[in-house]
C-alpha cells in the first residue's frame, strides 16, 4: 500500500525518532523539520501540505537507482543532488520504503562521524 503524503511524513518522523541520539528542530525555516544525529542532518521533512516530501541522504549509486525506479523519488531538494533524494507520495512509496530510507540515511551519517581517540 502506498503511503499518502501525511503518512509518508509521519512515518519518516517516527522512524527518525526511533533511532538513538536523534534531535530535530527548524534551523532553516519554519516549514522544514530537520533531523540530526551528532549535529549532522540525515532527514528533512517538508511541512508544506502542498509539497509533502521527505529528503534523505543516499549513496550516489543507490540514489540514481531509486530515482529511476520510482516516479515520486527525485534528486534531493535543498541539498546536493547526488547524495540526497526526496520521496513524495506515489506508486510504490510504502511505509517500509520510507522507514528503510530514513534508517539508511541515519546509518550513512553515523558511519562518517569521527571516532573518539582510543
Amino acid at each position: 500500500m502506498s503511503a499518502a503524503g501525511d503518512r509518508l511524513q509521519d512515518t519518516a518522523r517516527q522512524a527518525a525518532l526511533d533511532l538513538p541520539d536523534v534531535s530535530h528542530g527548524y534551523p532553516f525555516t519554519p516549514g522544514l523539520d530537520v533531523y540530526k544525529v551528532a549535529g549532522k542532518v540525515f532527514l528533512i521533512v517538508t511541512d508544506d501540505p502542498d509539497e509533502q516530501i521527505v529528503t534523505v541522504k543516499c549513496e550516489p549509486e543507490h540514489a540514481r537507482a531509486q530515482v529511476r525506479g520510482y516516479a515520486s523519488i527525485t534528486p534531493g531538494r535543498y541539498l546536493d543532488k547526488r547524495h540526497w533524494i526526496s520521496l513524495g507520495p506515489g506508486p510504490g512509496i510504502t511505509e517500509r520504503l520510507v522507514t528503510d530510507a530514513v534508517e539508511g540515511s541515519y546509518d550513512l551519517v553515523v558511519e562518517r562521524l569521527p571516532r573518539p581517540a582510543p
